[in-house]
């Protein structure tokens, strides 16, 4: 890999080695502020590397492709005569190892497979092929992980490595280059950061005057400025209360890393009373980004004050930011369209139902966890439950009893 990377001047690149599983994320870490793209060899470090979700930057890995296995078997064939029925194999598709026997006219089919996406544990791979060479079921082990190979080989297993061949080095690279101009492409979009306090919830009753709301509106802008001036942007007033900055893309999300964390507002020395709820829009257009900014500041005011979300130019929803729990949903996804048509329910709540359960990996919620991820009142949640029970979009399937002396919450199933 490192020698096919050599060759393109476009490219600067930091070479990264481990032995052990448990260093991948060590040496990811010490690296992630120094690099643009990861560029994994494999499945395995690329599945831990996705399993930690502490990544921002894209992520690709070298496939091992037909031509790496041809190969490999080749190499077997020629050199070592073992029959293709005492091999074992890991990582391939089931389909694909067929289809790569079948094409090089391999009369038998492959026995011996373990098959796997993501990560797995280097050691479970070497126990699965050391246990079918101990036994006598076979000769030799065909793995796609250097470290399993190396393994294997010390406990006498005759072990060869399909390595990524140079044309699926080259396409990868090409990959990286087209993801890499795209996201240049996008960080020069168009942001808008719509942003709105409350100018009475500093107040009291013995300094609620227009002079106090005035000096807070002074107070304020001078801090949206400082604001405005590390992101690059423009300022100005949209009214009392509310504010508008222009920048671009790029520096908003590096501003909260890649729109998971709020606005850096610490540098305005904002506290939790000066409510300040925030929509960030982007747009192809000043005029998109700034519908958008508008939609995301509905969106946050929903939630509840001192939110921040975003609409990005897809019509994605995002937040809200800096909460553990943030969800994804469409602005208006077809499918759930005739869904509202049948309920009481918006499309927007319904998207971020359907967001949270997809989130949750499962169908069924009740409605105290309902109203944790949607940042709602528990009857508000148990309103739209019941509505979606009563037009047969959800059923009651059991029940749960947090606490000994508590009610049981009713678990739904919902059906979208």
């Amino acid at each position: 890999m490192e020698s096919v990377v050599m060759k393109y001047p476009e490219f600067s690149y930091i070479s990264i080695s481990y032995w052990r599983d448990e260093e991948i994320v060590e040496k990811l870490t010490t690296y992630m502020n120094e690099v643009d793209m990861w560029l994994f060899s494999g499945q395995i470090p690329y599945g831990f590397a996705k399993k930690w979700a502490g990544i921002t930057q894209p992520m690709f890995y070298v496939p091992s492709s037909g031509s790496s296995l041809y190969k490999t078997l080749l190499q077997i064939s020629y050199n070592q005569k073992i029959p293709f029925d005492q091999i074992s194999f890991d990582m391939f598709h089931p389909a694909e190892l067929e289809r790569a026997f079948k094409e090089s006219n391999i009369a038998v089919k492959p026995k011996y497979l373990k098959h796997y996406e993501g990560e797995v544990p280097t050691d479970e791979i070497v126990r699965y092929h050391y246990e079918l060479w101990k036994t006598g079921k076979t000769l030799a082990a065909v793995t796609c992980l250097k470290n399993a190979q190396h393994e294997l080989n010390k406990l006498g297993v005759p072990a060869f490595r399909v390595l990524p061949t140079q044309s699926a080095i080259v396409s990868t690279l090409a990959l990286i280059l087209q993801t890499n101009e795209t996201m240049h492409f996008k960080d020069t979009q168009i942001a808008v950061q719509m942003i709105e306090f409350d100018s009475f919830s500093s107040l009291t009753k013995d300094t609620f005057s227009t002079d106090e709301i005035y000096k807070i509106e002074i107070k304020m802008t001078e801090k949206l400025l400082e604001y405005t001036k590390k992101i690059n942007g423009s300022l100005k007033s949209a009214g009392p209360g509310r504010f508008v900055i222009f920048t671009t893309h790029g520096l908003l999300r590096e501003m909260t890393k890649d729109f998971t964390i709020v606005p850096d507002f610490a540098i305005l020395q904002l506290t939790s009373s000066d409510a300040v709820t925030c929509g960030i829009g982007i747009g192809q257009t000043v005029y998109d980004a700034e519908i958008n900014a508008g939609t995301a500041l509905l969106h946050a005011k929903e939630f509840h004050k001192g939110s921040s979300m975003v609409v990005f130019d897809d019509k994605t929803i995002v937040g809200p930011l800096g909460q553990p729990e943030q969800i994804t949903y469409g602005y208006a996804p077809e499918h759930l369209q005739s869904l509202s048509e049948q309920t009481s329910l918006s499309i927007a709540t319904l998207s971020k139902l359907e967001s949270i359960l997809r989130k949750m990996g499962k169908t069924e919620i009740n409605a105290h966890d309902l109203a944790q991820q949607m940042s709602i009142m528990p009857r508000s949640a148990r309103r739209i439950l019941t509505e979606l029970e009563s037009k047969g979009l959800a059923q009651v399937v059991g029940e749960e009893s947090p606490h000994p002396r508590g009610r049981p919450r009713k678990v739904f199933q919902i059906i979208l």
